[in-house]
């Protein structure tokens, strides 16, 4: 077989069972299938291209599959706003592991992402070696999840990317105090597609209607019971040192619930860490090399 460039993947389509056209990164890895894949999925208003740079690091070793929800990057847009909560991206995802054949896998969770691992371990724990959570955990501080609430769904008039990385900036600074302008024009490409020559944002806006609803399951009222039932699988909880969405009191409540959670904290980062932090990559490639040789 050819050398395969870490970083290089395939497009990969599949249907979902309410028939939308989905999208994922198969990043093929060596080919030898020696090591378990992952299965990479992002924050509410991300995308695949989220994971493109710990998708290269893992890809020199491993098959890594990264995502584009519905509603996100190239995946459609579901015509019912109703359907985009995290028990139908989950179902979306066992749809995918089951297409391409993988009976047992690790996780990488962003924000949602995580949240979404949590119910998967609970509903296929034999699925599933090893999760790591990025900034994420079973109790949602209010001020992070008010702030997300306030800005999802809602752009003011972009024209150009000057007025698209303006807006980011605007909406994420607080997460990312040290980024560049380079850092801020590829964050915000990771947002927006082009349009027509005009920059709009890459996910369906009316993925915040859930979320705004009181009777929604978009964020289940207790998920203390979903991280209860997975407290002996090996985890990685990754932490923005910023974070306004996971405090530490409920890090400490989890490392009470799972005495081996290790737990990472990122500098300079908010919610969520990208993951192509030195500090973060390292972690991750550490603890799978773990999973791997026990």
């Amino acid at each position: 077989m050819a050398d395969v460039i870490p970083g290089t993947y395939h497009d990969h389509w599949y249907t979902s069972a309410d028939g939308l056209r989905l999208y994922a990164r198969d990043y093929p890895g060596p080919g030898d299938d020696k090591l378990l894949p992952v299965l990479c999925m992002h924050g509410l208003t991300r995308s695949s291209m989220d994971f493109a740079s710990i998708a290269g690091h893992l890809a020199a070793s491993r098959r890594v599959i990264s995502v584009d929800q519905r509603g996100r990057g190239k995946s459609d847009y579901d015509p019912v706003a109703s359907n985009y909560t995290p028990p139908t991206y989950v179902g979306d995802m066992f749809k995918l592991l089951d297409e391409l054949e993988i009976s047992e896998c690790l996780v990488i969770g962003t924000s949602m992402g995580g949240l979404m691992a949590m119910i998967m371990a609970n509903m296929q724990p034999q699925r599933f070696r090893a999760v790591v959570l990025n900034d994420i955990g079973p109790e949602l501080d209010p001020e992070g999840l008010d702030r997300i609430k306030n800005y999802v769904g809602r752009s003011r008039e972009i024209r150009t990317w000057d007025d698209a990385v303006a807006q980011t900036r605007e909406i994420n600074e607080v997460a990312f105090p040290r980024y560049t302008d380079a850092e801020w024009l590829r964050f915000t490409r990771g947002l927006y597609k082009e349009v027509d020559g005009v920059p709009v944002l890459a996910y369906d806006p009316a993925i915040a209607q859930p979320m705004l609803e009181a009777d929604s399951n978009a964020v289940p009222p207790d998920l203390w019971p979903l991280f209860e039932g997975m407290a002996a699988l090996p985890m990685l909880l990754v932490r923005g040192a910023l974070t306004d969405l996971l405090a530490m009191d409920c890090v400490e409540k989890m490392e009470t619930i799972s005495p081996g959670l290790e737990v990472v904290q990122v500098p300079d980062r908010g919610h969520a860490p990208m993951l192509d932090e030195p500090v973060a990559v390292d972690a991750i490639e550490r603890f799978f090399a773990r999973i791997d040789a026990a």
